[in-house]
């Protein structure tokens, strides 16, 4: 699966202010992680939260959602569990 340098993401640089679409750089899988190419992405109220400006120090930039479903694109040097291609889901975070 061909990986692109960047991708099109939705970025919290402040609280209380809106997202900004921008060009960021696809992140690498750590050793025990995969890259997911997202097809759906939900926005929990801890996102709100934060864009909201309810909690206190969150760290900046970021992009919210974490709710997704999408297929694996790259595995980490450890992560068996998947392989290329396959269809996954993220969970919340609890």
């Amino acid at each position: 699966m061909q990986i692109p340098d960047t991708m099109r993401a939705m970025v919290l640089e402040a609280q209380r202010q809106p997202l900004r679409a921008m060009q960021v750089t696809v992140p690498q899988p750590s050793p025990d992680q995969v890259l997911i190419r997202v097809s759906a992405c939900a926005v929990c109220r801890t996102d709100l939260h934060i864009v909201d400006g309810e909690l206190a120090e969150p760290k900046l930039p970021l992009i919210p959602g974490h709710q997704i479903v999408g297929t694996v694109a790259q595995t980490g040097v450890r992560g068996n569990q998947f392989k290329v291609g396959d269809r996954v889901g993220e969970p919340w975070l609890g």
